[in-house]
């Protein structure tokens, strides 16, 4: 399946439910692995498999708390204290308890995800709040979980030797909404893999580095400037 430019999006979910989608579609995934395997290295990445669902986790809840204040920060994040609880592994504010197992940490998954779906769901459209690539809205935000969820994913299965494969109306959209400039004529999977950083197309090597644009639709193209490009994680 390719992208479609004629896309019908009266037809499509909202993305506040794409999110939740995509939550349990990992969730149901992650249930399947041993617990020995959680230990084992996840994809490409530095981290373990655990860190990297705790990272995602803490993504998912980052997002929703950015949106949570009546007059979000546009210059920064709200300040809750994120620490990395080894040198090298993620940097997090949500940490799930290691007693609760691999069950107690995809339940912080999933509970942290639905943060998120709530915040879009019931925050005002107009909302705008501070991302580092840049200020953006609630269906931003519900994008931007998507793509964490979607590729943390796939790190976590590789690393815990699972498939992965989500629906590619799924990737599609979320490609439409934070890639513009990806090929459109690629399917959309791989080319979610490659726009983060995780895989080649065909003439198109890996990128070194890479960024979203979050910029709300109802702004006009280029009113803000765009950081610059990061390493892949």
């Amino acid at each position: 399946m390719s992208r479609s430019p004629d896309t019908d999006l009266s037809r499509v979910p909202a993305p506040a439910d794409d999110l939740d989608h995509a939550v349990q579609l990992a969730v149901s995934v992650l249930r399947e692995a041993p617990p020995a395997a959680w230990e084992g290295k996840a994809g490409s990445l530095e981290w373990d498999c655990w860190e990297t669902v705790e990272h995602l986790s803490d993504d998912l809840f980052a997002y929703a708390a950015q949106l949570g204040p009546k007059a979000p920060p546009l210059d920064g994040d709200v300040p809750f204290v994120w620490e990395s609880r080894r040198p090298g592994g993620p940097a997090n504010a949500i940490h799930a308890d290691r007693k609760a197992g691999p069950a107690g940490l995809l339940q912080v998954l999933e509970a942290s995800g639905a943060l998120l779906v709530a915040m879009v769901r019931t925050t005002p459209p107009q909302t705008r709040a501070h991302h580092v690539f840049g200020v953006s809205d609630p269906d931003g935000f519900a994008a931007m979980g998507i793509v964490e969820t979607l590729v943390h994913a796939h790190d976590v299965t590789q690393g815990l030797g699972l498939p992965w494969s989500p629906p590619a109306d799924l990737c599609s959209r979320v490609l439409d909404r934070l890639f513009p400039d990806a090929p459109s004529s690629t399917d959309p999977w791989p080319t979610l893999l490659w726009a983060t950083g995780r895989a080649e197309l065909p003439g198109r090597p890996c990128p070194t580095a890479w960024r979203w644009d979050g910029t709300p639709r109802a702004r006009a193209a280029g009113v803000s400037a765009s950081p610059p490009p990061v390493p892949p994680s």
